[in-house]
């Protein structure tokens, strides 16, 4: 008990200077939908949001940086069945340091340094006549989707989807290693099942989540072939530990994948292009392999092939996210050095419409990050 209580004092008396929420703050605004998003971009220091006072089983966060996913774009151009309203913050990953609690939350956490799950599983009824759950994922809401996002000077999240860092972290790196190694993470090893030794093909390499695939494929041993439609973004990939790249330029390159395997074909695919490579990483997988999907920047509706899918048993699998659980796994890694994000480029907060500019070009090799420390 004396422990806690020491390291309480401490949280209090080293961080008692980290600013607080009040009205007004920085925040980085979407002004209205369309596309591209960029132009709608608009930096404000008069943002006023009651909403970012902590809550019970809240915290306050004070935000030291941001980064850019596709979500964001998304959000600029409006998501077919969400209800946007604009102007609108949006923003689903962030390090910060956690300067308020709300009511029954431990006050050590008060000055640490986290990161944030921005997927807060919505309330499911509990009705008599329903199944068990045992194998349904919840339904998430999104904080810079459906909530306002971490763009922004403080933000609030459940404490639930919180995971320290440590003090010695940095902010950039902590930013963009968040979102994207925990999408990653769930895709291959919980629901691919991905083990060590393991033969991967990762599409569209070159975004946070594909360079994500990449390095934690690599710390499990295992070999990669990866593709894009740019030579220059192969050969980055081969820099950062890529055993094949395969230079994507709209035709069946199913068979140079399986010619690297000699034949056999790879253990897991790592898509989140859609339609473009849909059809090829099924034709690319060994037996019982799985392909495992988290987006479609390139379209949703794809061309499969059943026969491929039954006689060769292959897993189809979609992946949203992933669990707080495992995004603390992910900080152990992370902190222990074992894990690291690739960053393309670090942009100060009043630039913001130039990270947007910088994401929408399709140019970028890893993370857009927004730095908020003045």
């Amino acid at each position: 008990m004396c422990v806690r209580n020491n390291r309480e004092h401490l949280a209090d008396e080293r961080f008692s200077d980290l600013p607080r929420y009040t009205a007004p703050m920085r925040a980085i605004l979407i002004s209205k939908q369309g596309a591209p998003v960029a132009p709608s971009i608009e930096t404000t220091n008069d943002f006023d949001d009651a909403a970012a006072t902590p809550g019970p089983g809240e915290v306050a966060i004070t935000t030291e940086c941001s980064a850019l996913n596709h979500m964001d774009i998304w959000v600029g151009m409006g998501i077919p069945g969400v209800d946007l309203t604009y102007p609108r913050v949006s923003g689903c990953d962030a390090c910060g340091r956690i300067s308020a609690v709300g009511d029954g939350v431990d006050p050590a956490w008060t000055g640490r340094r986290v990161i944030v799950n921005a997927a807060v599983a919505k309330p499911t009824p509990l009705r008599p006549y329903d199944p068990p759950n045992s194998s349904v994922r919840p339904d998430y809401e999104l904080i810079g989707e459906h909530h306002n996002g971490m763009h922004r000077e403080v933000f609030v999240a459940p404490v639930a989807n919180v995971a320290e860092v440590g003090d010695d972290a940095d902010p950039v790196q902590a930013a963009a290693f968040g979102l994207v190694s925990l999408t990653a993470w769930s895709m291959i090893v919980g629901k691919g099942n991905l083990r060590p030794g393991q033969s991967v093909l990762i599409t569209g390499i070159g975004g946070g989540v594909s360079t994500a695939c990449l390095a934690i494929a690599k710390w499990m041993g295992c070999p990669t072939i990866v593709t894009s439609r740019h030579q220059w973004k192969l050969d980055k990939a081969r820099e950062l530990g890529a055993d094949e790249g395969v230079l994507d330029t709209g035709e069946d390159w199913s068979k140079a994948v399986r010619a690297w395997t000699n034949g056999r074909g790879v253990d897991v695919a790592a898509d989140s292009v859609g339609r473009p490579t849909h059809l090829a990483c099924i034709k690319s997988l060994a037996f019982g392999g799985a392909y495992v999907t988290c987006g479609n920047t390139g379209g949703p509706k794809a061309e499969t092939n059943l026969a491929h899918i039954f006689w060769k048993q292959l897993r189809v699998l979609g992946s949203t996210m992933g669990t707080t659980d495992e995004l603390k796994e992910l900080s152990a890694l992370f902190r222990a050095g074992h894990l690291a994000p690739v960053v393309d480029s670090v942009h100060p907060w009043r630039e913001g419409r130039k990270a947007w500019e910088r994401l929408e070009s399709q140019e970028q090799f890893g993370k857009v990050v927004i730095d908020w420390r003045e």
